[in-house]
């Protein structure tokens, strides 16, 4: 039997707008809302990832390097299980769209489950960095100190992905405002342990690395509990009560819960994969090359948050529409997001079209002439960022409506062929065969993202078609 309905758990298509709006823009007002707050908490994720880089670079440019080495081998890992919990999103807003309430609480209690059993196996791998760091050519000394930090922030990977899960049991009940409060705190207790753990303040021991990894671990302890206790707290969500009966398993769900979301994992490293070997191409033609690259992907990431957030509200608004059987209602959920998503693009396309050298002078000195190169080098690629971000953009939120679907198997095939062969193989064939330079591997890159992006809205046009043509659920992946 299932359990009696959270007041606002019903939460579907036709949640409430403007009451006097036609069904498309009341489904774009309630994408709108709900993406607001998960896009605030997306650049606050970021602004942590960021005050832990600039803190690194206070201890030296040796432990800057380390840490910075101890963060590119944890993120993908990381990355990975951020896509294998995030079919928690997908599961709990068709579940709620049918009003099945109990499959709620088992979707949730079974992403905990992913959480563990994956966090346990590789953090024996995040503990033993070092042999692997010097396996692919890291000197000792930086290797051992990345191992530290690792050996110390790894404790927190459990609860960060804890964050994850319980973010997506909450955005599928648009009630992201709780998420994005409480990483606005975590940025701040992140900092404040930095401070302390680092350099030794507040009567703490100086710990250089590996107390920026004790800090990041506490935080996502910090955040974990403090989403954990909301969900148990709030009078609407607490009848959920995730921990109670927590040993009991769903075998059925946890298996469904891989099934979709390893794809979206393999997804999310294919593309954070092409920009950081676009990284090493870029290292290979010179230090400027590298210094511009790195400008404009900082410019193009935070812009990017946006979108993204655009993304995560579409899965919620695709699944609600698909679990209460509104077949038009999935295509007013996905395209709504596809055009609100256009809108944006277009205003940050003409950001940095129109403002190149003052973005770059957030980044360096424009009056420094040793810094010309870079500024101008930089310039030209934040033009590229301009032509792409509508791709980029499109691409996402393309994928997040499918992941409404549960559709994640062919979209991540898909995905992979435009990020590696096409954009990849087309940037180094253009930027070294070519002699296009730094231009030509970021032309490679936007061109990738195009063909994605296109191939994604193909997708979701053809699933679309389908759902309004055809009686019954729409299939996971055919």
């Amino acid at each position: 039997m299932e359990e009696a309905a959270p007041r606002d758990a019903g939460s579907g298509p036709a949640a409430a707008g403007p009451s006097a709006a036609g069904p498309w823009r009341r489904e774009a007002w309630d994408t709108l809302r709900l993406a607001a707050p998960l896009m605030l908490s997306q650049l606050a994720a970021v602004a942590i990832g960021t005050t832990d880089i600039v803190m690194m670079g206070w201890l030296g440019p040796e432990k800057l390097a380390a840490g910075a080495l101890g963060v590119n081998f944890y993120f993908p890992i990381y990355l990975f299980g951020v896509g294998l919990v995030n079919a928690v999103t997908p599961m709990t807003a068709q579940a709620l769209g049918a009003r099945r309430f109990g499959v709620v609480r088992r979707t949730l209690r079974q992403g905990l489950w992913v959480v563990l059993a994956y966090t346990v196996p590789i953090s024996l791998l995040i503990w033993e960095a070092r042999p692997v760091l010097i396996g692919f050519g890291q000197t000792e000394t930086n290797a051992l100190l990345a191992q530290g930090y690792l050996q110390a922030a790894v404790w927190g990977l459990g609860p960060s992905l804890g964050v994850v899960t319980l973010r997506c049991f909450l955005s599928a009940h648009s009630r992201p405002r709780s998420v994005l409060v409480v990483t606005l705190l975590g940025v701040g207790v992140n900092a404040l342990g930095n401070y302390a753990l680092m350099f030794g303040h507040f009567g703490f021991p100086a710990l250089g690395l590996v107390g920026a990894g004790i800090s990041s671990a506490l935080v996502n302890v910090f955040m974990f509990l403090a989403l954990l206790g909301f969900v148990m707290r709030d009078r609407r969500l607490r009848r959920y009560a995730p921990l109670t009966r927590f040993w009991r398993a769903d075998w059925a769900r946890f298996r469904e819960i891989v099934r979709i979301g390893a794809p979206i994992g393999l997804t999310i490293m294919a593309e954070s994969g092409m920009f950081s070997a676009a990284a090493f191409l870029m290292g290979l033609l010179g230090t400027t090359q590298l210094a511009a690259h790195a400008i404009a992907l900082q410019c193009a990431a935070v812009a990017f948050m946006v979108p993204l957030g655009i993304s995560q509200a579409a899965t919620v608004r695709v699944g609600l529409a698909v679990g209460a059987g509104d077949r038009a209602g999935v295509g007013r959920a996905g395209w709504s997001a596809l055009v609100l998503g256009a809108g944006f693009a277009v205003f940050s396309a003409l950001v940095f079209w129109l403002l190149p050298r003052p973005l770059a002078g957030l980044f360096l000195d424009l009056g420094a002439p040793e810094h010309l190169p870079v500024v101008e080098l930089a310039g030209s690629l934040l033009g590229i960022v301009a032509l792409f971000q509508v791709f980029d953009g499109a691409q996402i939120i393309a994928g997040g409506a499918l992941r409404g679907l549960k559709d994640t198997r062919v979209p991540m095939i898909l995905a992979t062929l435009g990020y590696w062969p096409v954009g990849f193989g087309t940037g180094a064939l253009l930027g070294f065969a070519f002699g296009f330079g730094g231009l030509g591997v970021w032309a490679g890159l936007a061109l990738g993202l195009m063909v994605v992006a296109v191939l994604a809205i193909w997708r979701f046009h053809r699933r679309d078609r389908w759902s309004t043509a055809f009686d019954g659920p729409v299939p996971a992946d055919s």
